[in-house]
């Protein structure tokens, strides 16, 4: 194994309310009557980390911040980095130019007001953005991020570009972007980064995969989670999608299992440090 690149582990801090594909069940406006399990979770997770003696990134709902602001602070204080996930979780292409420049804004705010350090990290919600709305790449670099994880060079349902550069990119903007991975085969790109992927698939392709672009294309592996993936016990929302359930609930309790596998598997660091000199 591989272990002398280092990789850039990154987790989206949401809750499991507040995941896109079951925004139907939870409105927005009544987020702050659902019990929130983001605490534990995250604290758990922090508990790894430190078990591996590895960093990463956390990007972070401003929401959430503004809630449990001791939490982000010992992210912070653990040597982490606090990066931004917007405020309020809403997909970058459901919104006006306008709207996500507010959104941006105010979740870097938070996210500073509370560290006391700068947040140069941002990711889209859902990795919603594509060719319809590049725009959010120029709205990024005005609220003052350095770079963004907000595409992911693969076709999906939901979201994707599937001809957007598999590594890190710099914009004239001079943002630069910084894709979830993938490996190139069969003449298309395969998600590699983690996700609902990591939880669908036998934890060995995911080591193969990351194996792979560390040994043969000779670069860093960006991966990404989230705190809701490590939770069997959360709330099931049976109203939703047969799809939707499947996609969120699949393998929920072998996920912390696998992710101490991967922390063991690989050298793990910040998103920022990782790729301070990439692009």
């Amino acid at each position: 194994m591989n272990t002398r690149i280092t990789n850039a582990f990154t987790c989206d801090v949401e809750d499991y309310f507040q995941v896109s594909a079951l925004a139907p069940h939870f409105p927005r406006e009544g987020w702050d009557a659902v019990p929130c399990r983001i605490e534990r979770n995250v604290d758990r997770i922090l508990e790894m980390l430190d078990g591996h003696d590895a960093c990463g990134t956390f990007f972070t709902l401003g929401w959430i911040a503004e809630r449990f602001p001791q939490l982000i602070r010992r992210i912070a204080d653990n040597g982490h980095e606090v990066a931004s996930h917007g405020y309020g979780h809403e997909r970058a292409s459901a919104m006006t130019p306008e709207a996500f420049l507010a959104d941006i804004r105010l979740a870097k705010a938070v996210l500073e007001d509370i560290t006391g350090k700068n947040v140069s990290g941002y990711r889209a919600p859902s990795f919603s953005i594509g060719t319809a709305n590049l725009w959010a790449h120029d709205c990024i670099a005005e609220a003052g991020y350095g770079y963004s994880s907000s595409v992911y060079p693969v076709k999906h349902d939901h979201y994707g570009i599937p001809d957007a550069p598999r590594f890190p990119w710099r914009l004239d903007n001079g943002l630069v972007e910084v894709p979830v991975t993938t490996v190139r085969a069969f003449g298309r790109n395969w998600p590699a980064g983690g996700g609902g992927f990591f939880r669908l698939l036998p934890y060995s392709v995911s080591r193969w995969q990351i194996a792979r672009v560390n040994a043969d294309d000779k670069r860093p592996a960006i991966f990404y989670f989230h705190p809701w993936e490590i939770d069997p016990e959360q709330p099931r929302v049976q109203e939703a999608s047969a799809k939707t359930r499947f996609r969120h609930y699949v393998n929920l309790e072998r996920t912390a299992e696998r992710l101490d596998r991967l922390l063991s598997d690989f050298a793990w660091g910040r998103a920022d440090e990782v790729f301070r000199d990439a692009a």
